[in-house]
């Protein structure tokens, strides 16, 4: 095969591996509903479950990458969390382990590559069928599993000849050992298939080619080999799902090094223990018995240090809004001290409010919706920290004043969630119907709730109360003047109906905003 070939193999099988991903991702969106999503609770609620459902599903898809790549799918799609899918990786790789003994003792592996194209055309059959159906939704997710795996697919026929060109060192010093664990993850890497280079580690170390040692190392280096999978998956994925292909690569790397550096130890241990439970003189089976040893040591290692690596990777990949709803000035350090902790309270509720503010002016300006549901949640994120803040501190020794401000600062951040709900309402509506299109005689309502926002922003100047106030009546005025001349152009025919009744829901968000916004800014003033 030419290196054209070669290369073109491996760029269209990246690709199709990819896209597979991407459709299956949107399928798994659309089509999961409270059902899916109680089996996937159900079934990783604990450690144990979500370890056994690894290896359950891995054995029989008999592809680590499949369940690999549909973990990270179901992370990137909202399904799985990233505690809760750290143990399905953990399981697959566990899982995989069966493949071994599948070769070594019965000499068959069933492929779930030949299903690739099956499930693409049951998907997209029922895609067409089920348009805007859940059964649509489900059938572009099938149709994506099956274009990955027709990516893999395609990928191992690019390099179907590439094991015939190596020739695998049989000595069991240092730079031997480092070389055939190299071998291992190139396999793997060009095939796409851990399963692969386990079945050319086996038949080796079967014909006499390998020792026991070496096939071993070869074992140990496809196990690492398959990390490149969880890191293709990962490409354009979300932070969470960054972090749990992140999870699987560090497990295999530590699982990896400790089964290297114990190598000499481990094998004729697995040795004393296959001859202990009669698995004869062949070595694949010995093979197959280590490949799930030290998967299972790689288990054992990682159980008591799965929390803090799970919060390691908390702290990376962070996307823009994620950052923005980590509490800047919320330290457990200054909750033991009341006036510190006060001072860090409203700090942090002012810049929730600004953040309840901008998206306020953003809804007015037509801002897209699924960018304002971002940010609601930012602020609804930052407002359980606050009261979780709140519930940490120190109150034993606070004085009444600063007792009496705790119930204010909980009521300010509650309006300041407010505001960002009715943005969110008020960005739909105005989609429907613009605000600027009023009526002639009303049209200054929109100009008084923007100089209302502004005077109200906490993190902006701080105007005088009479000021607000006056704004507050002027935007009080103009908005019943609103309502009279909308309700006046939809009973006469001059303005649709629908037209009307989507200006008066996008006012009346408004209106209710600022009303919020004034009374958390009557209560700033009083700190």
């Amino acid at each position: 095969m030419s290196e054209l070939n070669i290369l073109g193999g491996l760029l269209g099988g990246i690709g199709l591996f990819l896209l597979g991903m991407g459709l299956m991702t949107d399928g798994l969106k659309l089509a999961a509903g409270p059902a899916l999503e109680r089996i996937l609770a159900y079934s990783t609620q604990t450690r144990l479950r979500g370890l056994a459902s690894g290896v359950l599903v891995t054995a029989l898809v008999q592809s680590s990458s499949a369940v690999t790549v549909a973990t990270i799918g179901f992370v990137n799609a909202g399904l799985l969390t990233l505690g809760q899918s750290m143990w399905v990786l953990f399981g697959a790789n566990v899982g995989t382990t069966m493949t071994g003994w599948l070769v070594a003792l019965v000499g068959l592996k069933f492929k779930i590559e030949a299903l690739a194209l099956p499930l693409i055309g049951v998907g997209m059959a029922l895609r067409l069928s089920g348009e805007g159906k859940r059964r649509g939704a489900l059938g572009l997710a099938l149709a994506g599993f099956g274009v990955l795996f027709l990516g893999i697919d395609m990928l191992r026929e690019g390099f179907t000849g590439l094991s015939e060109d190596f020739r695998l060192p049989e000595g069991e010093g240092v730079r031997d050992i480092l070389v055939q664990v190299l071998i291992g993850i190139v396999l793997t890497v060009l095939m796409q298939s851990s399963s692969a280079s386990l079945t050319i580690a086996l038949t080796a170390a079967q014909g006499g080619l390998l020792t026991a040692q070496g096939a071993a190392a070869v074992v140990i280096g496809a196990n690492i080999g398959t990390t490149v999978t969880a890191l293709i998956a990962s490409i354009g994925a979300t932070p969470n799902a960054k972090r749990a292909a992140s999870a699987h690569i560090l497990f295999n790397l530590l699982t990896g090094t400790v089964a290297l550096t114990l190598l000499p130890w481990l094998v004729p241990a697995i040795g004393a223990a296959g001859d202990a439970l009669e698995l004869g003189s062949a070595p694949a089976a010995k093979l197959a018995l280590f490949h799930t040893a030290f998967n299972l040591l790689g288990v054992a290692l990682i159980w008591p240090i799965a929390a803090r690596m799970a919060g390691f990777l908390e702290k990376r990949f962070r996307a823009a809004e994620e950052d923005e709803a980590r509490p800047r000035y919320l330290d457990s350090n200054v909750a033991t001290v009341p006036a510190l902790a006060l001072e860090a309270l409203e700090r942090e509720v002012r810049r929730m409010g600004g953040i309840a503010l901008r998206m306020m002016r953003e809804a007015m300006s037509g801002a897209a919706t699924d960018k304002l549901a971002t940010d609601q949640q930012i602020v609804a994120r930052l407002n359980q920290a606050v009261a979780d803040f709140i519930s940490r501190m120190n109150q034993a020794g606070m004085s009444q004043d600063s007792a009496r401000r705790l119930p204010n600062i909980l009521r300010v951040a509650r309006y300041y969630e407010s505001v960002a709900e009715l943005a969110v309402e008020a960005a739909a509506a105005t989609r429907e119907a613009p605000l600027p299109e009023l009526t002639e005689t009303s049209g200054s309502f929109p100009v008084q709730a923007t100089r209302l926002f502004s005077r109200v922003d906490p993190q902006g100047h701080q105007e005088y109360a009479a000021d607000i106030e006056s704004t507050l009546q002027n935007l009080e005025g103009d908005y019943q003047m609103l309502k009279v001349d909308l309700l006046e152009a939809g009973t006469q025919g001059r303005l649709p109906v629908a037209d009307m009744d989507a200006r008066l829901r996008a006012a009346s968000a408004i209106h209710r905003a600022g009303q919020q916004a004034a009374k958390a800014a009557r209560l700033l003033g009083g700190f």
